[in-house]
């Protein structure tokens, strides 16, 4: 049987807003001479907003001041520049009326999530969103997948996560969860193997097949 309960990721996983990301980075950090490079920045997509920006910041004021700029950059831009990925809404629809039970698990706060979804008509499939400000642990701690489950009234025996990053991969295999890869976002499979997901999908298209054979 496949996974009575499927989580997933939202950012390079259900939707495309890693340009969003990446410029919104450029321009907090715009005239700075400490800034993250790109793929700094990108290898920490998927943990906390506020622990990415202090590894460049001069102290607590300066992360506040930074993450203000960022988050400004993001509000402005979001809905001109996120999308979901080619597949995303399909699969959904048809876990959905297999009657599983969906999820998000993602590092970004539940508004800024939630606006997302709303914008891109996924929400409707989601019976939880689990953010940042759901858990005082967050990946690739186990914490946000357990909160998931909790709110879905699942075990980890009878779930899978679906995720982009390593974070992910870690976050669910400490959960007890099947993990399942995504390679459409922007971590490559090399950079994946290491944190051991139980299966990897090339597209959003491939997943629901993928799920299929954990069970």
């Amino acid at each position: 049987m496949a996974p009575r309960a499927v989580l997933f990721d939202l950012d390079g996983t259900l939707i495309d807003s890693i340009p969003l990301i990446v410029e919104s980075m450029k321009h907090a950090f715009a005239g700075r001479a400490r800034a993250p490079t790109v793929p700094e920045w990108v290898a920490r997509i998927g943990t906390p907003l506020d622990g990415m920006i202090r590894r460049w910041a001069e102290d607590e004021a300066d992360v506040a001041l930074l993450k203000e700029r960022y988050k400004r950059h993001q509000r402005e831009h979001h809905d001109a520049m996120v999308s979901a990925f080619p597949g995303v809404p399909e699969l959904l629809e048809r876990l959905r009326a297999r009657g599983t039970l969906l999820a998000v698990v993602t590092s970004k706060l539940e508004a800024s999530a939630s606006r997302s979804l709303v914008r891109l008509g996924l929400a409707r499939h989601f019976r939880a969103v689990v953010g940042l400000g759901a858990t005082s642990r967050h990946k690739p701690d186990p914490e946000p997948v357990r909160r998931a489950l909790s709110l879905l009234g699942a075990s980890a025996p009878e779930a899978a996560f679906v995720g982009d990053s390593p974070h992910d991969v870690v976050a669910g295999n400490r959960a007890g969860v099947a993990t399942v890869a995504g390679l459409w976002g922007p971590f490559t499979r090399e950079e994946l193997e290491p944190a051991r997901p139980r299966a990897f999908a090339a597209r959003a298209a491939d997943v629901l097949a993928v799920l299929d054979r954990l069970g």
